[in-house]
């Protein structure tokens, strides 16, 4: 009875049990004492699971796995560790509940100490304790012990084991070995939802979005059928892929499944609609959820930042307060985000604040990143230095280049030149520094040292990203790059550039040849920009998607200049609205205006 009540969680019910136990006399068995430590335990109640384990004349290693079972599901870690210490007789049971116990408690570095000892004292491990220890490696990005517990796994014919295979396919995925992940995934003779899933969230976490949702299909067709985590997982890699038509076929799962009320659904389709640009979507699913958590509000006001919404983002912020979220650190840098877009400085800087002393968040290199973004953009390079200085930690690779970037921008050569400096000192095979230094040079004709930095690059085979961009059509995505001759419709992409570039001019469109790194006439480095990616899309677009219908872009690196001017003049000239998401943000040109209003 006392295991029926705590079956329902019924502690009024179970007290009243307790009491007909003490009646009876039966208060110093050891049969009901351990069915009530181990209620007491669940309910939260650990001090009357405590008094019920004190009181009782015989403990077995059962009540004491019991005991500490519940010590450490309530997080009291100190005392479980002094009720495991003074144990003379410790099963396999009570050794794999410290593991698991600490492992939950976010102790993975104790965890693989206990494991350590447990296996010096010859104590047999199960799949429980692998899970668990697993678990901790993949939490401490402990890759060389993760193989080694692999290895061990091996020699104890355990992984062959679903739920070991499972969990080092996780394992290795939090470790950033996808491949090696991908090859026990592959091995494994039998395949259950928690296998699946630990692969296709593994591949999300590692940027293999499109693996992800391939693994999804494939997990349809072996006939296993998703739970929540495991759809919320693939809506989350659509999101990261900026493809809203695969996104919205799994919401239309989602409803046919009856998978909506599921926060993790919810929450991930929010993500998606506002990654890909959709945010009166993500708003209107927002408003259609009965709960919101800390991850549905920060997903929501990251939506609004990213497309350069600052008023709504702060809006949602303060609203989210006045419910009683507390923000967290993503939180923080959707607020940051949406400041260094919309150039507030001081309110930037109010937030930053405000995120360490009433919050209690410590600022981490996304936080400092932001900070040095919202200076660098609103041309004030000198306060971005000072900060930069008094900065507790150096500046990460995408902290010195948003400062250099911008030092481009504003054709500040000192502070470029410094930013560049520390940026090829952390890291030297970033083409960030080359290429925005070649920049600086050639916008002031100084090609010698352009040509040198040239030859930097290749001696130390350092390659600069190219440009590309993309447009999905009737389910297959078609990339461009700058001059790209390699489409099937290109004579007809190139009819239709020049036929715009002649309306532009018309507008009163100029060319901005700036970003240009090429000593050559203004004629042909005008040609160069007529033919660059983003303008080939476009086109494309124009010929293929039907007038009733916005198509979006997607950029690999920042627009530049130039194709940002010459998309709101085609907006214009076609009456059409163009969404382009670039490396930094989302663009949505309609009617000759830019929703970032020539900020970004």
């Amino acid at each position: 009875m006392v295991m029926a009540a705590s079956a329902l969680g019924d502690c009024a019910l179970g007290r009243q049990f307790h009491c007909q136990i003490l009646q009876l006399g039966f208060g110093a068995y050891a049969f009901v004492g351990s069915p009530l430590v181990n209620m007491y335990a669940k309910m939260g109640l650990v001090g009357d699971a405590k008094r019920v384990f004190d009181e009782l004349e015989f403990k077995n290693v059962v009540m004491y796995n019991t005991m500490i079972t519940g010590l450490l599901r309530c997080k009291m870690v100190q005392e479980a560790r002094r009720l495991f210490e003074v144990m003379t007789d410790r099963d396999s049971i009570t050794w794999t509940t410290m593991v698991t116990g600490l492992t939950q408690n976010g102790l993975e570095s104790d965890a693989l100490d206990v494991f350590r000892r447990m296996r010096a004292q010859g104590i047999a491990t199960d799949q429980y304790t692998f899970r668990s220890t697993l678990t901790a490696c993949g939490a401490l990005s402990a890759l060389e012990q993760g193989k080694q517990i692999h290895n061990y796994t091996i020699r104890t014919c355990y992984n062959d084991n679903v739920f070991v295979g499972s969990a080092l396919v996780d394992m290795y995925s939090k470790c950033r070995s996808i491949k090696l992940a991908e090859t026990v995934f592959r091995g494994m003779t039998s395949r259950n939802i928690i296998s699946w899933t630990a692969m296709i969230v593994g591949y999300g976490q590692n940027g293999c979005s499109e693996e992800a949702v391939r693994a999804f299909s494939e997990m349809q067709r072996d006939g296993i059928n998703p739970d929540d985590y495991t759809l919320g997982s693939v809506i989350s890699s659509c999101a990261n892929l900026a493809s809203l038509e695969e996104g919205a076929q799994f919401h239309c799962l989602a409803l046919v499944s009856g998978m909506m009320p599921y926060i993790t659904v919810s929450n991930a389709l929010v993500t998606l609609y506002g990654k890909c640009g959709s945010i009166e979507d993500a708003h209107r699913l927002f408003d259609e959820m009965s709960f919101h958590d800390q991850v549905s509000w920060t997903a929501l006001v990251s939506g609004y930042a990213q497309f350069g919404k600052a008023k709504e983002t702060f809006d949602l912020f303060e609203k989210m307060l006045t419910k009683g979220v507390k923000p967290d650190g993503v939180t923080f840098i959707g607020v940051l985000s949406a400041c260094s877009r919309a150039g507030f400085v001081e309110k930037g800087r109010s937030y930053f604040y405000s995120m360490q002393k009433d919050h209690g968040i410590v600022p981490v290199d996304d936080h400092y990143t932001c900070m040095i973004d919202l200076y660098s953009r609103s041309g004030r390079l000198k306060e971005a230095e000072e900060f930069i200085k008094q900065m507790p930690v150096c500046p990460d690779a995408i902290g010195w280049g948003t400062l250099l970037s911008a030092c481009r921008f504003r054709g500040d050569m000192e502070i470029g030149k410094w930013a560049a400096e520390n940026l090829l000192e952390i890291d030297p095979q970033n083409p960030a520094s080359y290429v925005l230094l070649c920049s600086m040079h050639a916008s002031k004709g100084q090609w010698n040292e352009v040509a040198q930095l040239r030859r930097g690059m290749r001696d130390r085979q350092v390659k600069k990203e190219p440009g590309c961009s993309w447009i999905k059509y009737k389910n297959k995505v078609h990339i461009f790059s700058a001059d790209d001759q390699s489409h099937p419709f290109s004579k007809g992409i190139y009819e239709k550039l020049e036929w715009l570039n002649s309306k532009m001019v018309e507008e009163g469109y100029k060319p901005d040849v700036s970003s240009v790194l090429h000593g050559v006439a203004d004629v042909d480095k005008v040609h160069m920009l007529s033919h660059h990616s983003e303008k080939l899309a476009i086109a494309f677009g124009l010929m293929f998607v039907p007038q009733e219908m916005p198509f979006r872009i997607v950029k690999n690196l920042r627009v530049c200049v130039d194709c940002h001017n010459a998309t709101k003049f085609i907006s214009k000239i076609t009456g059409r609205d163009i969404l382009v998401r670039d490396a930094v943000r989302f663009h949505k040109f309609s009617n000759g205006l830019c929703s970032c209003g020539d900020f970004w």
